[in-house]
């Protein structure tokens, strides 16, 4: 009996932590955009549930953009680590708009499925209406965690394409993995079920996944990507933190390869 009681503490103990396990941020008020992206833009956005956001955006200097790239990093760090990205996004010609969700860089809030999800909307609101973004030109980058955020969005405001870097097939999926021993499935509160929702799109979609990705299973990538009928852009030997999948020139023609003709 006093085994069960231990147990089911345990239990009740990581019910209610689980959040401080899935989300990773990093709090650290980020600095002016133009500090790490010369021409850069700060910008606030404003969430359905009354939170403001800090993002940051970029447009490619002396041109106009052949896209934009709305980008949803995955669990951890701030917008500031993705500043590589954006500015070699711009170097192709495109214009990029990183976010940072609530409780992220600053922001307010914490982070929740479904406040990510109001998050992003947030972001595609100001795309689309105060930067004028026609949704025929707006293509969405997701990144590990954020692939199930861009997923999810695309649903209901479908883009022009869709990068998925290092997607799993649902959250309980990858959690199993890390946490084997334990009944994720049934403690999650937040599912981020990719796969499925990746099933139900009808968008031009490219998945980059890292040879030996050692957070989020290959298979799993690979399987979203069968999913979504989506091109599938394999680094042989890459992990999945190693630069040549947060910025590298795989991972930038696979952006640059979704651009309407």
């Amino acid at each position: 009996m006093a085994v069960v009681v231990v147990l089911l503490l345990v239990l009740a103990a990581l019910w209610a932590v689980q959040r401080r396990l899935i989300y990773l941020p990093d709090t650290t008020p980020v600095p002016a955009a133009a500090r790490l992206l010369p021409g850069a833009d700060d910008v606030r956005l404003r969430t359905a549930d009354g939170l403001e956001l800090g993002a940051w955006y970029l447009r490619p200097p002396g041109r106009e953009p052949a896209a934009t790239v709305l980008v949803a990093g995955g669990n951890g760090g701030n917008r500031a680590g993705r500043a590589p990205l954006a500015a070699k996004l711009a170097e192709a010609g495109l214009a990029v708009l990183l976010l940072d969700y609530r409780g992220y860089g600053g922001n307010p809030g914490a982070p929740s499925e479904d406040g990510l999800a109001l998050d992003v909307r947030a972001a595609h609101r100001f795309l689309t209406e105060d930067r004028r973004v026609p949704p025929g030109r707006l293509l969405y980058f997701g990144e590990s965690l954020g692939c199930a955020v861009v997923t999810e969005l695309a649903l209901e405001h479908p883009p022009a394409g869709l990068l998925l870097r290092s997607p799993f097939a649902d959250l309980a999926s990858v959690a199993a993995e890390i946490y084997p021993y334990l009944p994720v499935r049934l403690l999650l509160r937040d599912r981020f079920p990719v796969k499925e929702e990746a099933a139900r799109l009808h968008v031009p979609a490219v998945v980059v996944v890292g040879g030996r990705d050692s957070i989020v299973p290959p298979s799993q990538s690979r399987e979203v990507a069968a999913a979504a009928s989506a091109r599938l852009v394999e680094v042989p030997g890459a992990d999945h933190n190693d630069p040549v999948l947060l910025e590298g020139r795989d991972v930038v023609d696979a952006v640059r390869s979704l651009v309407p003709r």
